[in-house]
């Protein structure tokens, strides 16, 4: 494969791949707008913070792969990928303790005013009375919004910390995550309306979506308690800056960040931030995922969705549909010879069928195999004998996506 790196990658990923016989190319000058000119030719595009916009994939002659060296996947238009058959992988949890990590430096450097000890110690002054005032953090209570990989990471150190840690309940929540927050012994509440006012803290892990854009506006802030301090290492659009600024004014409020609405996409650059300045803000340059042990965790990982797509297996997809679809399963067992699957596709056609998911595995020995097929449309009375009937098949049955016989 030619693998396209748009931006600076750690560890030893391109060794990693080059020995495996891929050519890897690293252009880490490129921008978006240069994207859909560079990645004719190429197989796959490794990407970190670089957006990859529809033009890319109208402009791409074989591109199959695209990789977000991290979890968030909002800077790809994923649904033009899709359109196109292009997969769209990411790695979420590789950088989790890191983020985590940062989340509860914010916090300390909040609660015992780190930032403003240290400015007046390089200054030269003494004020230990001044910063001899902290709160302290034990006893207090963190609302987490978002129990993802990050969200489960800062909910243990805060736990270690002596903090009472509450979120959201979700019906839908995985079995894992559920069990892992009640090994936590996280709080559940069923509303922001409950859980704002009993928190001290509040830690946003959420994804840039529709429905989370702004989700800090005034009404937001306003149910917070008096004294409490935000946190935001996720997605600076989660935040109404403008409400913040005026919540950091009127109200007796804190807060913690690492991402901006309009931060730099540079890795370097003159911005100016009236959030960033403010001084009930202490804040960092979106660092959060920024040490050596999380760009290690990713590189490898990165080597892993390469080695995974060459098998065959779409690991970390985000654009494959969630879940099975169709009308119905065929179950079609033969033996391992050439063309059986041919003939069965080719009646599966004639039948006005689409085949949505298909897997064949042989039997240990190699002389038999089952093929599972999901198929798309109405599935005639007279297919199974159709199929059956076919060299080499075995034998056929079909089941319901539902589960019905």
């Amino acid at each position: 494969m030619r693998v396209l790196f748009a931006d600076a990658v750690g560890g030893s990923t391109v060794t990693d791949l080059e020995a495996r016989g891929h050519t890897c190319v690293v252009d880490a000058a490129l921008q978006a707008g240069d994207l859909a000119d560079r990645v004719a030719g190429f197989d796959a595009l490794v990407v970190r913070s670089t957006r990859v916009p529809a033009a890319v994939f109208e402009a791409a002659d074989r591109l199959a792969l695209v990789i977000r060296a991290g979890a968030g996947t909002n800077t790809i238009d994923t649904e033009a990928a899709a359109a196109r058959g292009v997969l769209v992988a990411n790695l979420p949890g590789r950088n989790a303790a890191a983020v985590a990590e940062l989340t509860m430096g914010l916090l300390l450097a909040i609660d015992r005013r780190i930032v403003d000890g240290t400015v007046d110690l390089r200054a030269g002054r003494w004020e230990k009375k001044t910063y001899s005032a902290a709160r302290g953090l034990l006893g207090s209570t963190m609302g987490i919004l978002g129990l993802g990989a990050i969200g489960l990471e800062v909910a243990q150190r805060a736990r270690a910390f002596g903090i009472d840690v509450r979120t959201l309940a979700k019906p839908d929540r995985s079995a894992d995550v559920a069990a892992r927050a009640e090994e936590l012994r996280i709080g559940m509440v069923d509303s922001l309306d409950e859980l704002l006012p009993a928190c001290d803290v509040v830690s946003l892990h959420l994804p840039s979506t529709a429905g989370t854009t702004g989700l800090v506006d005034e009404a937001f802030l306003a149910r917070m308690r008096p004294g409490a301090v935000l946190l935001n290492t996720s997605r600076g659009d989660l935040v109404d800056e403008q409400a913040l600024l005026r919540a950091l004014d009127e109200h007796d409020l804190r807060a913690g960040l690492d991402v901006y609405a309009d931060e730099p996409g540079a890795g370097s650059a003159a911005w100016t931030s009236p959030l960033a300045q403010h001084p009930r803000v202490v804040g960092t340059h979106h660092i959060g995922a920024s040490t050596q042990q999380a760009q290690d965790a990713i590189a490898a990982g990165v080597v892993e969705l390469v080695d995974a797509f060459v098998q065959g297996e779409a690991r970390n997809c985000v654009n494959l549909t969630p879940s099975r679809i169709g009308s119905a399963t065929l179950t079609v067992r033969h033996l391992d010879r050439v063309g059986v699957l041919a003939h069965v596709l080719d009646r599966l056609s004639r039948a006005s069928l689409n085949v949505e998911h298909m897997e064949n595995r042989v039997f240990r020995g190699g002389g038999a195999a089952v093929a599972t097929i999901d198929v798309a449309g109405s599935v005639p009375e007279d297919l199974l004998a159709d199929l059956g009937g076919l060299p080499d098949v075995l034998g056929v049955s079909a089941t319901s996506i539902d589960g019905a016989g």
